[in-house]
């Protein structure tokens, strides 16, 4: 798998974790700008997705974009929301962070 393509599903994966924490800050404030820089993040963060499927399988490259995001998202959640994951959630991200690595070195050809 393309190093660019990884790189790009990353940064797709942060910015939809902006817009996550944007929509979460919507819930809280019940503020219609949060909800708007949440759906702008979405959008811009889908843009990078459907930029990758030039390169990469359409399953694959939405696997690991999702795979990002939930993993960051954890982070954040946990660090900055003060959310704890419990084992068998932290084991969960362990294995989609596995599924990744497996899909990055399993190039078909």
């Amino acid at each position: 798998m393309n190093v660019f393509v990884v790189v790009l599903l990353f940064i797709g994966g942060v910015v939809l974790t902006v817009g996550d924490v944007l929509m979460k800050k919507w819930v809280v404030t019940n503020s219609g700008f949060f909800y708007l820089l949440g759906l702008a993040a979405y959008l811009l963060g889908l843009n990078f997705l459907a930029q990758s499927f030039r390169f990469e399988n359409i399953a694959v490259a939405s696997i690991m974009l999702v795979i990002f995001n939930v993993t960051i998202l954890s982070l954040v959640s946990w660090f900055f929301f003060k959310e704890p994951l419990s084992v068998l959630q932290i084991i969960g991200i362990v294995l989609g962070m596995a599924a990744v690595t497996i899909l990055i070195f399993a190039e078909a050809k």
